[in-house]
């Protein structure tokens, strides 16, 4: 018999999600068995597959040793680079400035060296994530910007902050604030923009419409023009609905699409400026709660912005057409 206790990173979980990523080498179908034969205990009592465990449960586990045999750790993240550009941290989690270039999360092109890693190889150096002690948890991305997209990406540093942090994303309590460049002039100074959006996912491309159809999801823009000059405007976008390639999209369907942007722009217009990137940078943020968030309630009201943006000095001192 062996005793597991439920740390703080693993509290919240359903018991058999818990069991399952602490013991990988156990049959699923052998965990259910062992749970309606009570060779897995919780406190001293019957277990049930759905229990959600505490910090500070224990597990009895009467099962096969060889189960609790774990694979020698090949650790992947060691594998990114050590560049990590912080441009806030606590405790709890890390506001990072991602470049262009850099995937959020492996694909099937690129599996070493992403944000990710970097994050994990970033923590493990320096004392404070150590996956030999973690039963479940690792740290991870609250949110994603593509690839040819720059800008803050927050990462979570334990279970609690990361449940937390999604709970503020999904309800809406982090106003994020982009910028970028666009073909033309938007046709007012300032609008909320309202469509439906549906994800072609075998081309990774969305279509958006101003009508619901069959699969779209709503999508609400809001633009404000901050300088136009020539045949280019400087714009900031707040997104009221974070869709995937939302912002590209949207901008494309009033006819100003991102310079740079081979997918919904005009590769014509893009190589007449020689850029092969895509002006877009998600540039500030904003906590604004509505509701107690419990360890990370000391946020409400911070506010984060990028001290620079690539394209934005060049755009402002003309450098951008030279």
């Amino acid at each position: 018999m062996k005793i597991l206790t439920v740390r703080p990173n693993d509290a919240g979980q359903r018991m058999d999600k818990f069991l399952t990523k602490s013991l990988p080498t156990l049959p699923q179908a052998l965990l259910y068995k062992y749970i309606r034969l009570k060779r897995i205990k919780l406190n001293g009592k019957r277990a049930q597959i759905s229990d959600r465990l505490q910090a500070g449960d224990t597990l009895e586990l009467y099962i096969n040793d060889e189960f609790f045999e774990k694979p020698k750790p090949r650790y992947d993240f060691l594998r990114a680079a050590k560049t990590l550009d912080v441009l806030y941290e606590d405790d709890n989690l890390l506001l990072l400035n991602k470049k262009v270039g850099l995937l959020c999360h492996p694909d099937a092109g690129e599996y070493g060296d992403t944000l990710i890693g970097r994050v994990q190889r970033y923590l493990y150096e320096k004392g404070e994530y150590d996956p030999a002690c973690e039963q479940s948890f690792t740290p991870a991305l609250v949110n994603r910007i593509d690839r040819n997209t720059s800008g803050i990406v927050l990462a979570a540093k334990n279970a609690q902050a990361l449940r937390l942090l999604n709970g503020i994303v999904k309800t809406r309590q982090l106003h994020k604030l982009y910028l970028c460049v666009v073909h033309g002039t938007p046709p007012k100074k300032e609008d909320l923009l309202e469509g439906y959006l549906v994800k072609d996912e075998n081309n990774n491309k969305v279509s958006v419409g101003k009508r619901a159809f069959p699969g779209s999801k709503e999508i609400r823009t809001r633009y404000r023009v901050l300088e136009t000059y020539r045949d280019l405007s400087l714009v900031e976008i707040e997104l009221l609905t974070g869709r995937t390639h939302q912002i590209r999209a949207h901008m494309a369907s009033i006819g100003c699409p991102l310079l740079g942007d081979g997918k919904y722009g005009a590769n014509a217009l893009n190589k007449s400026f020689g850029y092969k990137k895509q002006f877009l940078c998600a540039k500030a943020l904003t906590f604004d709660f509505d509701r107690d968030n419990g360890m990370l309630q000391y946020l409400d009201g911070m506010s984060f912005s990028l001290p620079d943006v690539w394209f934005e000095t060049a755009f402002r001192d003309r450098s951008l057409w030279k």
